[in-house]
């Protein structure tokens, strides 16, 4: 007879929505680990301006003279891959260029077909500078840098955060939801008090209180969400938990002699973890929803550092300017990646329903 969580995988592997949405996540997971190797800018959150091309459409093509950093050696592969590039070389859009003796001459890109002031630079000092076509696919922003590349780099905080703040919440509220559960009384009064004050705090207001009291930046919105989440999961966990200690095998584990604490975490806690799991899931989605609000509000995520809701917060004016597609596009990504945590978290609960 297969075991329940085979039963439960089965189930799982024929909701077709389910499993893309699995892969929809893997993928994105796999674009934020890896964003610097998949971006065109690989400077450090895709900041590299250039305004002589701002707000180019998608598709946008143009020459770029790229002067090579000799620091460039300084910095290892691995912290350039996985954070992208401290000695960037120095990159100038021009409109055409020449190359006589040690000389090489070009002219500097201007907007509105303004011609540029011919310059030159010495040819013959290494590295050598050279020029390469370079494609913008979909175009360059109000600063001229790269939506793409800020769009694959701002993943990395959308994804990771639903990472934090999922372990900070799992962490505190299946430790309190099991003590309170178990133990009942004075010890459960205590706990469920604070969980009734902390759930009636709306979550935004929490979540801006706590993050100006730690600061603006990355890690404290990343705790901040996720000491907001954990309410849930003590209120459900320790639901469950009042449900399991009364089953005979429990009883059993107490005649053993077992301590407290290892029949909580030995016997109880594996056995209450499907619900869990399904709120784990909905947490993800809430967090990344909360993480792109505090960005778009100016609370998250602070400049130069790409966030899909600083991107939405920096444009949403260029939606009633002609172009709304750098407002909308990560809009969508936001929408995508929570819908697809959504339905993962529908699926996993349907999966462990085991009544169905």
């Amino acid at each position: 007879m297969q075991g329940l969580t085979a039963l439960a995988f089965q189930k799982f592997k024929h909701n077709y929505l389910g499993m893309a949405s699995v892969f929809f996540i893997i993928f994105v997971g796999f674009v934020s680990i890896f964003a610097y190797i998949l971006a065109p800018d690989t400077t450090q959150y895709a900041n590299q301006m250039h305004l002589s091309i701002h707000s180019k459409p998608p598709g946008f093509r143009v020459q770029m003279l790229v002067q090579p950093n000799p620091n460039k050696s300084l910095q290892n592969q691995f912290d350039k891959i996985f954070f992208g590039s401290k000695f960037p070389d120095k990159q100038q859009p021009i409109s055409s260029y020449k190359i006589e003796k040690d000389q090489l001459i070009y002219t500097p890109y201007e907007a509105k077909n303004i011609q540029g002031i011919q310059q030159s630079i010495d040819y013959s000092k290494n590295p050598k500078p050279f020029v390469e076509n370079k494609t913008f696919y979909l175009g360059t922003d109000n600063y001229g840098r790269d939506v793409l590349s800020r769009l694959l780099v701002g993943a990395r905080i959308s994804f990771f955060i639903g990472f934090v703040a999922v372990f900070i919440s799992l962490i505190i509220g299946l430790f309190l939801g099991s003590i309170s559960g178990y133990f009942g009384g004075k010890i459960d009064n205590a706990i469920m008090f604070l969980i009734n004050v902390a759930w009636s705090i709306p979550t935004l207001l929490l979540v801006i209180a706590i993050t100006l009291a730690l600061g603006k930046g990355y890690w404290q919105v990343f705790i901040a969400v996720g000491l907001t989440m954990w309410v849930e999961v003590a209120r459900v966990v320790r639901g469950e938990v009042m449900s399991v200690k009364e089953q005979q095998y429990i009883t059993a584990a107490r005649a053993l002699g077992y301590t407290d604490f290892r029949i909580i975490f030995k016997h109880i806690l594996p056995n209450v973890m499907a619900p869990v799991i399904v709120i784990s899931a909905a947490n993800f989605a809430a967090a990344i929803l909360i993480e792109s609000g505090l960005s778009f509000l100016g609370i998250g995520a602070q400049p130069p550092m790409a966030s899909w809701g600083a991107m939405i917060k920096t444009h949403y004016n260029d939606i009633v300017l002609g172009q709304p597609y750098l407002a909308i596009i990560p809009g969508l990504c936001i929408m995508s990646l929570v819908m697809a945590f959504m339905l993962m978290g529908n699926t996993l609960r349907e999966a462990l329903d085991v009544k169905a």
